[in-house]
């Protein structure tokens, strides 16, 4: 089914929504959620979750990209629930080793005025990635976006773990000079 239509089933609230949405996007959600989470009862947990915002969400949304849309709710829940279970203690893994790894680039959130800046630095980062070659740009988003392992990423680009992980490694340093020239104190 077209997104149009799954989007006009969620405007009209017609349950079938959801089924249509789980039939066309929830290998896509469940790879999120599953990246970030590691578990398959979490990242299930998730998907569902991101149904149900989807529907508490529209109307009166009417995203222009579906996929983009589900994809950051699920993105979103499944980061929250990361956050929740390191809370009590039961974290740690992959997805902590991502964050660790942009912590050297991006700027902190600690200041009081860090929310009225994340919008400029959101966008600072897209005009960067926007400006990235495709490869190195994908690999980044792979690996920062989904939380994909450099191992998954090593695979679907035929490259070995070591010219992934130096590719990553010279991308986030350019993000850290190009921020830097920006006025961002790193």
């Amino acid at each position: 089914m077209e997104d149009a239509a799954i989007i006009d089933l969620y405007w009209a609230r017609d349950s079938r929504a959801i089924g249509e949405t789980g039939a066309k996007y929830g290998v896509y959600l469940t790879g999120i959620a599953l990246n970030l989470l590691g578990l398959p009862e979490d990242a299930e947990e998730c998907v569902s979750d991101t149904y149900l915002a989807a529907w508490n969400a529209m109307p009166p949304e009417r995203p222009g990209i579906l996929r983009a849309f589900l994809g950051k709710i699920t993105r979103n829940l499944a980061l929250d629930r990361l956050k929740r279970l390191r809370a009590k203690k039961r974290g740690g893994g992959g997805p902590r080793l991502i964050f660790d790894e942009l912590a050297e680039v991006i700027p902190g959130g600690d200041r009081p005025e860090a929310a009225l800046d994340r919008k400029e630095l959101v966008g600072d980062i897209e005009a960067f990635l926007r400006a990235e070659p495709e490869r190195a740009r994908n690999m980044f988003l792979r690996r920062y976006w989904y939380a994909d392992s450099v191992a998954a990423i090593a695979v679907r680009y035929g490259l070995g773990e070591n010219a992934v992980s130096a590719q990553l490694m010279r991308t986030r340093n350019k993000l850290r000079r190009y921020l830097t020239e920006r006025g961002y104190v790193i």
